[in-house]
């Protein structure tokens, strides 16, 4: 089943299904936004829009996601009255294959997307060439480590990866695969360390 069908089936329950432990995380990703006074900031893979009410509320924010009914939900969180004064604007679009130049965003946040898609090497590295020299990518995502048996995720994966996520993806193979971005900052968030929070900067050269 492709994702954009599951998720579209998944929409009416996924803010159940990723709130609780995940929130605090969610907002400890966001609080390093600090550099945001009119800056454009990509929320790639906004999903049902989680990200909206904990947003620094000084920057020009596009949230893109491939599922017309995942985006809809975030119309409607980005329409609340405490979210109104936002400058967001919401449009369907490929993680894998992004329809903006390169060079264009100042910042990138990346939270539960890159063990989501099919190609997570293809996400980050669209990411990479949509962000100015500079600029930051914020990730919030579960990755197992590099040489971890992880035995029971990897199987799992085999299962999840067609419905709702993946739990297979190692995120240093991934990074190797832009070597225009550099690793700032890489902590644990939750599950013992399974959930993590990453900081990556593109280089300026």
């Amino acid at each position: 089943m492709a994702l954009r069908h599951s998720y579209t089936l998944l929409a009416p329950v996924y803010d159940t299904i990723v709130t609780g432990p995940l929130d605090a995380c969610r907002i400890k990703s966001l609080a390093r936004v600090t550099d945001s006074k009119d800056k454009k900031i990509l929320i790639n893979g906004i999903g049902s829009g989680l990200d909206i009410p904990h947003l620094p509320g000084d920057a020009i924010y596009t949230g893109t996601d491939i599922t017309p009914a995942m985006l809809a939900r975030a119309e409607n969180r980005a329409r609340d009255p405490a979210n109104k004064s936002l400058n967001i604007d919401l449009q369907i679009a490929d993680s894998q294959a992004l329809p903006f130049k390169d060079n264009h965003f100042d910042h990138i946040i990346m939270h539960l997307i890159l063990a989501v898609v099919p190609r997570p090497e293809l996400a980050l590295q669209e990411a990479c060439r949509v962000l100015k020299p500079g600029g930051k990518i914020y990730i919030f995502d579960k990755f197992i480590k590099p040489g971890q048996l992880a035995l029971a995720r990897r199987l799992l994966s085999l299962f999840l990866q067609h419905i709702a996520t993946r739990t297979d993806v190692v995120f240093e193979h991934v990074l190797k695969t832009c070597p225009q971005l550099e690793l700032i900052r890489d902590e644990p968030a939750l599950a013992k360390g399974w959930f993590r929070l990453i900081e990556l900067e593109k280089k300026k050269f």
